[in-house]
């Protein structure tokens, strides 16, 4: 797999994290989903695009690493695809005014590379949004919502995910929201 360390974010990491397929569900475990970061857990169309509406100056895509790998066994059941095969896995800091605000890891089964699908191994510093969003062959499913498993202050505590389904096949978008994001002091 390629690799590229968190440059700008030094210790950042995706963590273990418990799904749920509702909002409502995990608010049942944890309050904080019904909190300041309900509204980016919930937003419906493109999670770039509302990023980068936020932003004051700047917004960027840095890749921290892609290639093909192994899907947690957790990911390959969601996706329906056989344990040990490999996709092609991203994952990004997405960063708006030079501060990170989220961390995304997508899950591209191999069949989802095929004909047009092969630009998704392409995308470099591009958001993945801006391609799913763009194009009428994919559709999003529902939400799901995430309980991060992490100890440290400035790691992702909430998560949201969804599959992008093109036909027969899908794809698995996971997006971890670093508090820098939904943090209400304007100074972060």
């Amino acid at each position: 797999m390629l690799s590229k360390d968190f440059d700008s974010a030094p210790g950042l990491t995706i963590p273990p994290t418990h799904w749920y397929r509702s909002l409502a569900a995990a608010g049942l475990h944890n309050p904080d989903v019904h909190g300041p970061a309900r509204h980016w857990l919930q937003v419906e169309g493109s999670f770039t695009k509302a990023l980068q509406k936020k932003c004051r100056s700047s917004f960027q895509v840095d890749v921290i690493r892609e290639g093909f790998a192994e899907p947690s066994d957790e990911e390959a059941r969601r996706l329906s695809i056989p344990r040990r095969q490999k996709a092609w896995i991203r994952e990004v800091q997405l960063c708006g005014d030079g501060h990170p605000w989220v961390l995304a890891r997508t899950i591209i089964p191999v069949s989802c590379l095929e004909g047009r699908g092969r630009r998704l191994l392409n995308l470099g510093n591009k958001p993945l949004g801006a391609y799913l969003f763009s194009s009428p062959d994919w559709e999003r499913g529902p939400l799901e919502t995430g309980l991060c498993q992490t100890e440290l202050e400035n790691q992702p505590q909430l998560a949201r995910r969804s599959l992008f389904h093109c036909g027969q096949t899908a794809l698995m978008v996971c997006e971890f929201l670093l508090p820098a994001l939904y943090n209400t002091d304007p100074s972060l």
